[in-house]
This record gives C-alpha cells, sequence and structure tokens, in this order.
C-alpha cells in the first residue's frame, strides 16, 4: 500500500503549478491533502474525484485558511470529521478514512504558537487514548514541528524559532518515546537533509541548496512498525513550499 501526504497550502495555486497530473501519476491507494484553503461544495469534479479517486473534505469555518482532504481509490468503510473539540473541528483540521484493519488521518496542526500550544494539549490527550486501542492508525499531515537538528537545516539559528522551540520538540519526544508512535521516514532514512518545506517556493534555487524543514511526517503505532517498506520525500513536486512525504507499506486494503 501507497500513501502520499502533501499540505497544498491553497488547493487552487496547486492545482495551477501541476498538482492533478502528480496525482494521475503517483498510483497511491491514499492521498492525504491538508491547507486546502478552499470550501470543497465550490470544488469542480476534477477535484471532488481526481483520476479515479473519491474524494473527502472537511472545510474551516473561515474562508481561506487551513481544511483538510483524504482522496482514496478503494472507498472506505467510513469517514471521521474531526475530533470533537472546537480549535480542531471548526478549523478543519483532522479527517479519518477508516478500513478494514487500520484507519488513515490527513492532519494539519495550527502554526500560530499559542493556537499550536492549546492543539497540542488536547491532541496530547487524544494520542494517549489512541495508543490504547487496538485499531491501528496512519497519520499523516503536518506537525509544524521539525523534531531533531537533523530535521532543519542551520538548526542552531532557529533555536526558539516557531517550530523548533524547546517545548514543541519536547512534544514530539513524547510522541515518539512514551506514546510509542513511529516516525515511519526515520525508520528508512536516517541521515540528515532530508526535508519537506521551504519557505520560498519560487526560488531558483534547487530545493537541496535551500534551508528546509521536515515539517510534514506519517506516523503509525508500534504495531504497523515492521510494514514499513520505504519512504521518501518527491522534492521534484513544486506545487507547495511543501513537498509530498510518500511511504510505502506491506499492508493490504
Amino acid at each position: 500500500m501507497k500513501i502520499a501526504s502533501i499540505n497544498v497550502n491553497g488547493i487552487r495555486g496547486a492545482v495551477e503549478r501541476g498538482l492533478l497530473d502528480w496525482i494521475a501519476e503517483q498510483d497511491a491507494d491514499v492521498i492525504c491533502i491538508q491547507n486546502l484553503k478552499e470550501k470543497s461544495f465550490e470544488f469542480e469534479e476534477a477535484l471532488l474525484y481526481p483520476s479515479g479517486y473519491e474524494g473527502y473534505f472537511l472545510d474551516a469555518e473561515e474562508d481561506g485558511v487551513s481544511g483538510v482532504g483524504i482522496y482514496c481509490k478503494q472507498i472506505p468503510k467510513a469517514i471521521m470529521y474531526g475530533l470533537g473539540f472546537e480549535q480542531c473541528d471548526n478549523e478543519g483540521r483532522f479527517l479519518q478514512a477508516d478500513y478494514d484493519k487500520f484507519s488513515v488521518v490527513s492532519f494539519l496542526m495550527p502554526e500560530e504558537p499559542h493556537a499550536k500550544q492549546r492543539f497540542i494539549t488536547q491532541y496530547t490527550e487524544y494520542l494517549t487514548k489512541l495508543s490504547r486501542k487496538r485499531r491501528e492508525y496512519i497519520l499523516c499531515g503536518t506537525w509544524n514541528i521539525a523534531h531533531k537538528t537533523i530535521d532543519l537545516a542551520h538548526w542552531a539559528d532557529y533555536q526558539g524559532t516557531p517550530g523548533f522551540r524547546p517545548e514543541e520538540r519536547a512534544f514530539m519526544d513524547q510522541v515518539f518515546g512514551p506514546l510509542g508512535f513511529i516516525d515511519t521516514f526515520r525508520e528508512i532514512k536516517r541521515d540528515g537533509g532530508h526535508y519537506t518545506y521551504w519557505p520560498k517556493l519560487d526560488s531558483d534555487l534547487p530545493r537541496q541548496r535551500q534551508d528546509g524543514w521536515r515539517l510534514d511526517y506519517q506516523v503509525v503505532g508500534p504495531n504497523l512498525q515492521r510494514t514499513i517498506k520505504n519512504a521518501w520525500v518527491d522534492t521534484n513536486a513544486t506545487f507547495s513550499e511543501h513537498a509530498p512525504l510518500i511511504v510505502e507499506y506491506d499492508l493490504p486494503l
């Protein structure tokens, strides 16, 4: 099974830069998208059902911000919209597709530090409950936190910067420590220099030479650790400041 996750930072602009062509080329089973910044009821058919996929979306109440979606080749057993707390649900930050033996989530963490910290408090409660469930989950999306120093170019210059603050990194320590979740990308790639976000989308410099951040993750529980077969960042896809994160699992739908 192949899952791709991408923060499009505005789906209209991403489509203009080739998003739909990229989706058609991937042959992924599930594609999680974040930061739609559009209302899905205004989408044309090409966005609702791109290249044989069925689209599901959770819009933000406010215009022009956040919103998440999931494109599925195989129709899920159920879709769960939100987590039941206002900051998450009203801002369109969590969407879950349930299959027989596992669920796939498209997730978007707030960027603003105070909003992020409020969200982390409630999200930690959710993750704690999730870690005790027998069902397996694949949490895909933008966490807006670079966890380790190898996840941020020139990290010494960014200490205390939102996205690399000690309290944010401590939260990720908890996720990948006591809570027992697995950073799928780091199961495959243990070295530095791998990023998913570059602030300058239209820079003439190739992404490999720009200052990058690894802000996007696919996170699973320990029971799925052995199913992780490959993981990579598609740095050639430039329809957003974020690059797609793609992970292959030895899991049937």
